[in-house]
């Protein structure tokens, strides 16, 4: 395994991430402990959650993700060596089963919600914890065009990071990160921090693969000269990197077989720029997975790339992507077939 520091802390993160959004809707608890275990005998020290998940998110799985991870963390004796992070849901009509769908980045929310998480997940802290996503209509999840609606600003950011300061302070959190923010959002977190003597944010989790690479227009410089690491989800976009929804494919189990609704890698254009990176891998003889998230690995801002798997040969062949050295050559077609057509899914 290779290694990454997390912004400006002295903490060393694996450059892979185990992912767990599917466990308690996809994967059951055996299955969640068989990838939590495989992980981290590959040397794997980074888990991250989210209050919210399994998704798609709903009353009678919500918080079984949290669950799994803490009956596992519970058996075992070397909780100081793992990073575990976790997310705050941020306010959305969408979730009425969470704090009756009150959702917010304030007070009384991310209190209620950090101390339900530590509950699940059995620890006394949580290392990285996460705004879910901003409490702004906000360009995020696949939104385009931008209109100013400061009326549905929600919670200020200094609110949210006072919150944060106060549960750093108790030990209930280490760290402050965000997810799914702008450029906006990021500058105004750090300028506050500095301005209001506030915790500083050290990472940004947002989505980042082949088909959307967004995130090196406005945010890939904070990530470099602010050391705001990026924790890259969605490296193979909910798996249609893999070429297996290619042609209408919708294989059995498979994530967007189950859940159609997640829409965003599968318009025709994706498809269509979906099919170059296959045949491209396959003509260097590698798997299409693994060249995807090889390609992320290489990202100088990337600190750790979030996987996921339901099941544990997709497991194995996505860690065994930090052994694939990308040549140079291949790098400049990626980026030639990135340049005929960026970003297809931002």
């Amino acid at each position: 395994m290779k290694y990454r520091p997390l912004g400006q802390t002295d903490i060393n993160v694996s450059l892979i991430c185990l992912g767990s959004m599917t466990w308690g809707q996809q994967n059951s608890e055996a299955e969640a402990h068989e990838q939590l275990d495989y992980a981290v005998d590959q040397g794997i020290n980074f888990i991250d959650a989210a209050e919210m998940y399994p998704t798609p998110s709903k009353a009678e799985t919500q918080g079984l993700t949290e669950t799994y991870i803490g009956n596992w963390l519970k058996k075992r004796t070397d909780r100081d060596k793992l990073i575990i992070s976790s997310k705050v849901s941020g306010a959305a009509v969408w979730l009425s089963h969470i704090r009756d769908g009150k959702t917010a980045l304030d007070r009384k929310n991310i209190e209620a919600a950090v101390d339900a998480s530590l509950k699940r997940l059995q620890t006394d802290y949580i290392d990285l914890y996460q705004t879910h996503w901003p409490d702004r209509d906000a360009n995020f999840f696949g939104k385009l065009g931008y209109y100013h609606a400061p009326d549905k600003d929600v919670t200020p950011i200094e609110e949210t990071l006072a919150v944060m300061q106060d549960l750093i302070k108790v030990g209930k959190i280490r760290h402050v990160g965000v997810s799914n923010e702008t450029p906006w959002g990021v500058s105004t977190h750090l300028r506050l921090a500095e301005q209001q003597n506030l915790p500083r944010i050290i990472s940004i989790q947002n989505p980042y693969n082949l088909l959307n690479r967004t995130f090196e227009v406005g945010l890939a410089e904070f990530s470099d000269r602010e050391q705001v690491s990026l924790l890259a989800y969605s490296p193979t976009a909910f798996g249609s990197l893999s070429g297996k929804y290619l042609h209408n494919a919708k294989p059995e189990g498979a994530r967007l077989t189950l859940f159609s609704h997640f829409s965003r890698y599968s318009n025709e254009l994706a498809c269509n720029v979906t099919e170059k990176y296959v045949k491209l891998a396959r003509d260097h003889a590698l798997d299409p997975v693994q060249m995807a998230l090889a390609f992320v690995n290489t990202r100088g801002f990337v600190s750790s790339t979030i996987i996921g798997a339901t099941q544990m040969q997709q497991l194995k062949s996505n860690i065994a992507s930090i052994d694939i050295e990308l040549p140079k050559q291949l790098l400049k077609e990626i980026d030639a077939i990135h340049s005929s057509q960026p970003n297809p899914c931002p």
